[in-house]
This record gives structure tokens, C-alpha cells and sequence, in this order.
């Protein structure tokens, strides 16, 4: 996450950083769905308004970084080297973040999310997001010669792996296995590659 320069930005960060940890704790403490956001913001000793100005739901409160992850995906293709090739550098973006979410601590996190039918719709509405900003961000590089569709397709692929990655026992071995898929996938996406 980028650290804000200025004391306001500093003082912003930490409060949305205090909501945040409060709402994961009462949640893990109590349940998901027994913790409401009035809850959380006086927990906080917040206003329910201030909340909201930080977080656009109670499901977001669960996903403090999904506006990071979102960004770090997007500046993996645009912060490239012009001649480093796209989906080794994406690769190591998703294992970065696959190791993020499977660091210690973070099984009870995942337990709350996927017995909560509420969060788990959140997080496939989250992944739609980032495959679509990746998408973007990858259709924007300049002398890309793959269409719109083949865009949001690698993008896609790339979501999914995270996903799979989190999930298995082995996340760098899955992506072992995956990426080898994705990389064929986007050079046959390539017109100039076809025979």
C-alpha cells in the first residue's frame, strides 16, 4: 500500500486503517452477519458517516486492499520495462499477492469470507473489477496488436489464477502449472505468431 505523504493523507490512511482492523475483529469475534456497521463505527469511535467516506459497504470493510490489489495489477503491465514480456511480470505480481492473502493469519479471514454468501459475492464482483482494470491496462499498451476480447481474456486468466493459487495447497506450484496455460493462450492471441 503507497504510505501518504502529507499529515492529513497520514491521519485518513490511519483512520480508515482503524475501521478496518475493528470491523475484521468484531467479525471474526462475532460472525459476519451478527456485526453491524453501527457496530464497527462506534467500536471504532467513528461516525457511521465516517465509515462511509472510507468504505462504500460493510463487505468492503472485509477488503481494505482491494483497491491496492486492483492498482498493482494495472501497474505491473504499465510500470514494465518496455522489452520485459507481460505475463512473467504478472506472474510475479499474483504469487506476491497470493502470498499476501495466505500469510499467517489469514485462514480465519478466508473461513469468514467463504461461509458468508454476501462476501463471497462481493469478492466475484471484486475480481470482475480487477480483471477489467487489468484488461484495460493491458488492451493501453502501446503497438499491442491483440483485440479488446483476447485483453479481457488473459486478463481474466490472470484473476482466475490468483484465485486457484489462494486456494491450493501449493499456491506456487499451481501458478507453475497455470501460467505455462495463460502465456500460450496470449501468444496465440498474437496475429503475428499464427501460422
Amino acid at each position: 500500500m503507497t504510505v501518504p505523504s502529507g499529515r492529513r493523507e497520514r491521519k485518513k490512511a490511519a483512520t480508515r486503517q482503524k475501521i478496518a482492523d475493528t470491523a475484521l475483529r468484531l467479525f471474526l469475534e462475532r460472525g459476519y452477519d451478527a456485526v453491524g456497521i453501527r457496530d464497527v463505527a462506534a467500536e471504532a469511535d467513528v461516525a457511521v458517516t465516517t465509515l462511509f467516506s472510507h468504505f462504500a459497504s460493510k463487505e468492503a470493510l472485509v477488503f481494505e486492499q482491494d483497491d491496492d490489489f486492483e492498482q498493482r495489477l494495472a501497474r505491473a503491465v504499465t510500470g514494465r520495462a518496455p522489452d520485459e514480456p507481460l505475463i512473467p511480470v504478472l506472474r510475479r505480481e499474483v504469487l506476491d499477492l497470493v502470498r499476501h492473502c495466505t500469510a499467517e493469519g489469514a485462514a480465519p479471514v478466508w473461513r469468514l469470507i467463504d461461509g458468508s454468501p454476501a462476501l463471497r459475492q462481493y469478492e466475484e464482483s471484486m475480481r470482475l473489477r480487477h480483471a477489467r482494470s487489468l484488461a484495460t491496462a493491458i488492451a493501453a499498451e502501446p503497438g499491442s496488436s491483440r483485440t479488446a476480447t483476447a485483453c479481457r481474456t488473459i486478463a481474466r486468466f490472470v484473476v482466475d489464477a490468483y484465485s486457484l493459487a489462494r486456494e491450493s495447497a501449493d499456491p506456487e506450484a499451481a501458478l507453475d502449472e497455470i501460467f505455462p496455460m495463460i502465456e500460450a493462450a496470449w501468444d496465440a492471441a498474437c496475429p503475428s505468431t499464427r501460422a
